[in-house]
């Protein structure tokens, strides 16, 4: 027995699906263009038929940075209107700006206009009808779980909070102990017995195995699981839906066979990524305390007006191999903030000044941990160093945590860029998961990811 076939799209297939319609529009305007008006400026000959995908090129770069491939932001209106208005309009400005590579400037500005309104004309029109079409109920994803019970709330929350098409619709309690139907209806209960009907009925696409306890897989439920496997429905385990959904290590869920989920990326032992990175970062270093020292003056008169303590900050920091080191950063906070004793900073934080939260906010306090970055203590992509009076508590409670320690810090990183500032224990844990996923998928394209989502953080102020 087969399930009806339904159409739906992965997260990783509708971004691609959106990078690549984009590059078909933008070369269809441009050649439409090309056709429709005698402006030399549009003109792709043989000698400038680099020039579109150039144009091309930048507007990925700018679409990635103002968060047009972000799902949530390409289902929104408002949001694919503010995008893509911000990525058209800097792809032209630079594109326009670039010299020997993109043409002279027109002597019309009209062009520019048409250049300008044709652009961003056709790519809002197939956003919107990607957020009105492709991104609607029609192309949900069903999904059956089957777990315990009391997992349930937890998992359909922890997925559909992070892929709004990846719809649970029904579960099988896999608990032998617990009694049949005892009126939870968070979402459906699936009697173990009506599983295969049940997915063939409601055209569902995958089933997520994610119980903790074997003995209430039965053998009829095998059975039928066997049945729908060969029938061609998808069968996954939890953790690998968990990973590829959230890009988060669900350490929560594998307890101590993690090791067995956790390969380590190549990149921490390549030489030649390792060299790579570390020449960026020595450029990255001398370009950032540039701009700090071009900063201090200002810097130094906001400080004595609104923090009244000194220029800079200094704090203990746990590095690479548990190794203890100074971590530098401008004073955001008032002075003698910790004499009760070391606690996490809050988003509402009586400690810290406002001039220190605007500080935080653009991310200008931490230019001095380009220093850090300079000694070797840091990289620029990492986990976040945290405070060894904070690991050791973390690490009591919360396995694996000492695993970040595997690499450098990072002035920047994966968890940095997809959650907010940890202000727990709890939080701590969704910020490990991000961590270590870093860690096990380490490479080029992560770094230049982070990168762009570093760069969107500061522009929208989205620091803490």
């Amino acid at each position: 027995m087969r399930s009806k076939n339904k159409m739906h799209f992965e997260i990783s297939e509708r971004k691609v699906l959106l990078v690549a319609f984009d590059v078909f529009f933008v070369l269809l305007a441009l050649y439409f263009l090309n056709i429709l008006f005698e402006y030399q400026y549009f003109a792709f000959n043989n000698d400038t038929i680099y020039r579109p995908f150039i144009f091309v090129g930048y507007f990925c770069i700018f679409a990635t940075i103002f968060e047009m491939y972000n799902l949530q932001v390409a289902s929104n209106q408002l949001q694919i209107l503010k995008s893509v208005i911000l990525a058209v309009s800097t792809t032209i400005l630079i594109y326009l700006l670039t010299p020997v590579l993109s043409p002279e400037l027109p002597k019309q500005r009209l062009t520019i206009l048409i250049f300008y309104l044709t652009i961003s004309g056709i790519i809002l029109l197939w956003r919107f009808f990607y957020a009105f079409f492709l991104a609607s109920h029609r192309f949900f994803q069903n999904v059956i779980l089957i777990c315990d019970k009391d997992q349930v709330e937890e998992l359909v929350l922890g997925l559909e909070n992070v892929d709004p098409n990846y719809k649970i619709i029904g579960f099988v309690n896999s608990d032998s102990n617990s009694e049949v139907d005892a009126g939870f209806h968070y979402v459906k209960e699936i009697k173990k017995e009506d599983l295969e009907n049940y997915v063939f009925e409601n055209n569902v696409a995958e089933i997520v195995i994610a119980s903790k306890k074997t003995d209430g897989i039965t053998a009829d439920l095998y059975q039928q699981l066997l049945h729908l496997l060969e029938s061609g429905n998808v069968i996954r385990e939890y953790t690998q839906v968990y990973e590829s959904k959230t890009q988060r290590i669900p350490v929560q869920y594998i307890a101590r066979d993690f090791y067995r989920f956790f390969p380590f990326s190549r990149s921490n032992n390549n030489k030649l990524y390792l060299f790579l990175i570390r020449f960026i970062e020595l450029v990255f270093s001398f370009t950032g305390l540039l701009i700090c020292i071009l900063f201090i003056p200002f810097i130094f008169l906001g400080n004595l007006l609104g923090n009244r303590g000194s220029l800079f900050y200094t704090q203990d920091r746990v590095g690479q191999n548990g190794v203890i080191f100074k971590i530098y950063k401008f004073r955001t906070m008032i002075k003698a903030s910790e004499t009760n004793g070391a606690v996490f900073a809050t988003s509402d934080d009586r400690r810290i000044t406002p001039f220190g939260k605007f500080m935080r906010k653009s991310r200008i306090d931490e230019l001095p941990q380009f220093f850090n970055v300079l000694k070797g203590d840091m990289a620029v992509i990492g986990p976040r160093p945290e405070r060894p009076f904070f690991v050791e508590e973390i690490a009591r409670i919360m396995p694996f945590y000492e695993t970040r320690h595997v690499i450098k810090p990072g002035l920047t990183g994966w968890a940095q860029v997809n959650y907010s500032y940890g202000e727990s224990i709890e939080e701590s844990l969704i910020k490990l998961q991000y961590d270590l996923y870093y860690i096990k998928h380490r490479s080029v394209f992560l770094d230049l990811s982070i990168t762009f989502k570093t760069i969107t953080t500061v522009l929208f102020y989205r620091g803490q």
